[in-house]
């Protein structure tokens, strides 16, 4: 699924089964992500999965590629 840094996931639920394999998903990021949400929402993503306030839309990113926006994928609502 994914090789350290150098590697890539195919989908956003990928990412979010990685960031909490790893015990991440609840930890915060290095500086919070500005993200806008697929509804239109703009929000501050603090941690490697956090949601949408407005729709619930999950959001993660890994900590390899925590510092630009571009790298955060959405994984779906309810538990993803």
């Amino acid at each position: 699924m994914h090789e350290g840094c150098s590697g890539s996931f195919e989908n956003g639920k990928e990412v979010l089964y990685k960031v909490r394999m790893m015990g991440y998903s609840n930890a915060f990021l290095p500086m919070p992500l500005p993200i806008e949400c697929e509804c239109g929402n703009k929000f501050q993503m603090e941690t490697f999965e956090d949601h949408c306030d407005k729709c619930q839309m999950i959001y993660a990113v890994t900590p390899c590629h925590a510092f630009d926006p571009a790298n955060v994928m959405k994984a779906g609502k309810e538990n993803a």
